[in-house]
């Protein structure tokens, strides 16, 4: 699949910097890796990754990219923060933003704990007067940031956004940016949110991702500017949250609503910075049927940004005496794919924006209206994508070291789970992504622990506590406090997890997962994960994936079998809807990952599996047999 000309023009056009290529960096030096499986735009990526305004809610309208052609040397350890090479040149030219372990980055290394990365940058001239803002979409795991030889700041966390005023570290000219990466992955003694990823690939757990694996770019911003904006749009047309300003004066707001696509008429409201709430009259709702959206110019100060929201509300009620989760008020079946978001060439960073909407067109295609974003975090524009593109998402915490144990002195072994602080840390972080990600209307729900990953099993259980923390700071959405088992009933969800056959809301169920609670909701967190080999040029081309391919869930022998079972799956499913007490279900997988043949599309999205006439029909009757269990009244909660 070849990027067109015009659809290239048309990214060009959306960034308003040019590629910037430090002084230091000769990008005939820079080269993709050749990775173990690429995709159609692996080497369309060029140096010039990711031109799109990174962080769609909060956008200054005076911006510089600083993606592209890097320095970057791996060091030996930690100690090696506390000598930045200030002024020097680094060893390899390396590709921002880019997991260090990916053939995109350029170089493809293991074991990339200790990391320098370097770069030089200007200030455009007209910012002159203004404070400048440098941001980072994510590093994982750790980042130390020196400006001019000086440490500008320092963040924790592989999966969230942070941003640094460096405007008093700046010089006229040119400025050098250093940032030191630690990312310990799965070595011990760390207990850290990872996710899936594990210096040991092994069949369901995949290759790490270290460094600056999302945007980096500076804006320009008044002395007083915006850090953080919190606004929930109910389906009543009421708009509630808060603004919050770098010097916590009390600072006059405009808030200009208009509803894209210019058909209806733009309302304004004023009022002060910290806590707001007012209504809009009559708004178009969003939902996954019409996502309808309102673009928000927001005047603060001298502080300028534009955002966007949707209208629309996710809470509980029941109907016809059964727990179901509401969109809008209405019994919504939420149909979706475990979404791992990994890529052969590019692992936690696809190769750009074109290649990462593909996946989510291909899933609306077969018939899907969500997506269960697996124990992985994406970038601002992935949720942007699904909130225009009417997708339903569910937000996983990424897991803390999942399913590993260590074996002790007297050689009996323990599962690894985190002490009070790694807990405290994990609550920390739990908070950020709730801050970060709580504004996009395509998420309905949230996850906090999958399977037991790094859940503490004995009382107090913390998952009780985590619930009611997720709450408060977003009372908006649902909360699955455990997917998978473990399950002691907190949250809104009776997750059932089962391989390959559903047991959603259903007078059975496996010891893996706990009965069914009517108190809750009824839903398949996970099921199907069947398989179907390929041939190699559409595999990971790893020997030790290879060899873990038959711990495949199932394998089906032939493409006409896998769909005759999925078919078959879904009807079990169907009949459940009909039948029991199933509001929900998440297929796995939407892509194969590494050594897993179960996904919709290959890894290498070469290849499409489903025959989409007969899903269609299956997911259409899915939802037939959903709206035929909604006709009764029901009460909100």
């Amino acid at each position: 699949m070849k990027t067109s000309a015009s659809l290239s023009s048309l990214l060009l056009a959306t960034t308003t910097s040019a590629v910037h290529i430090p002084r230091h960096a000769n990008t005939t030096e820079y080269s993709v890796k050749t990775p173990p499986l690429d995709t159609p735009w692996t080497y369309e990526v060029g140096t010039n990754p990711w031109p799109e305004y990174p962080r769609p809610l909060l956008e200054r309208s005076q911006w510089k990219n600083l993606n592209g052609v890097w320095r970057h040397q791996n060091v030996s350890s930690l100690d090696a923060v506390n000598s930045p090479p200030v002024g020097q040149t680094l060893e390899n030219a390396v590709l921002v933003p880019s997991c260090l372990e990916s053939g995109l980055s350029g170089v493809q290394g293991e074991y990339m704990l200790y990391n320098w990365y370097s770069t030089e940058f200007t200030v455009p001239s007209d910012w002159t007067g203004e404070n400048v803002l440098l941001n980072f979409g994510a590093v994982d795991y750790e980042a130390t940031v020196f400006v001019n030889g000086k440490k500008a700041g320092f963040n924790r966390g592989g999966y969230f956004a942070f941003t640094l005023d460096i405007t008093s570290y700046l010089t006229s000219g040119t400025n050098e940016l250093l940032v030191f990466a630690h990312d310990p992955t799965d070595s011990d003694p760390y207990v850290i949110p990872i996710g899936k990823q594990t210096l040991n690939p092994s069949h369901i757990f995949y290759r790490p991702c270290s460094g600056i694996w999302q945007s980096v770019w500076i804006e320009s911003a008044p002395a007083n500017y915006i850090t953080e904006l919190n606004l929930n749009a109910d389906m009543n047309g009421k708009v509630s949250g808060s603004i919050t300003t770098s010097t916590n004066t009390s600072t006059s707001v405009e808030m200009t609503f208009t509803p894209r696509g210019g058909s209806g008429s733009s309302a304004t409201h004023k009022c002060t910075s910290g806590d707001f709430s007012f209504t809009i009259d009559s708004p178009q709702l969003w939902s996954h049927e019409s996502p309808n959206l309102y673009d928000i110019d927001i005047k603060v100060g001298q502080d300028q940004v534009k955002s966007y929201t949707g209208f629309r509300t996710v809470s509980r009620g029941v109907i016809d005496g059964v727990e179901r989760p509401l969109l809008n008020g209405e019994f919504v079946f939420f149909m979706g794919t475990l979404d791992q978001g990994y890529w052969p060439d590019g692992l936690y960073t696809p190769p750009s924006y074109e290649a990462m909407t593909y996946d989510l067109k291909t899933l609306k295609k077969i018939g899907y209206n969500g997506l269960r974003k697996h124990i992985k975090v994406e970038t601002d524009l992935f949720y942007k994508a699904c909130d225009e593109m009417g997708l339903l998402l569910i937000q996983d915490m990424p897991s803390l070291r999942p399913s590993q144990t260590r074996t002790l002195k007297d050689c009996t072994e323990e599962t690894i789970l985190p002490n009070n602080a790694q807990q405290a840390e994990f609550q920390r972080q739990l908070q950020v992504l709730i801050k970060q990600f709580r504004n996009y209307p395509s998420i309905i729900t949230w996850v906090i622990y999958n399977e037991g990953w790094g859940q503490i099993t004995d009382p107090p259980y913390p998952e009780f506590g985590l619930t009611d923390l997720v709450l408060q700071l977003d009372p908006t959405r649902l909360i699955d406090a455990t997917t998978g088992w473990y399950d002691h009933g907190a949250g809104d969800y009776s997750d059932n997890h089962h391989y390959a056959n559903p047991q959603c809301g259903s007078p059975f169920y496996s010891i893996q997962s706990s009965p069914y609670d009517p108190s809750r909701i009824g839903f398949q967190g996970e099921f199907g994960g069947i398989g179907n080999n390929v041939s190699i040029e559409h595999l990971w081309n790893v020997q030790e994936a290879i060899d873990t391919i038959n711990q495949t869930y199932e394998i089906d022998t032939t493409l006409a079998a896998w769909n005759y079972r999925g078919h078959e799956l879904l009807g079990e499913l169907r009949y459940q809807v009909q039948e029991y007490a199933c509001s929900g279900a998440v297929w796995t997988q939407t892509t194969d990952v590494e050594g897993e043949v179960n996904g919709m599309l290959t890894y290498d999205r070469r290849f499409l599996r489903p025959d989409l006439a007969q899903w269609n029909a299956d997911f259409g009757a899915i939802y037939d047999a959903a709206a035929g269990r909604s006709n009764s009244s029901m009460k909100l909660f």
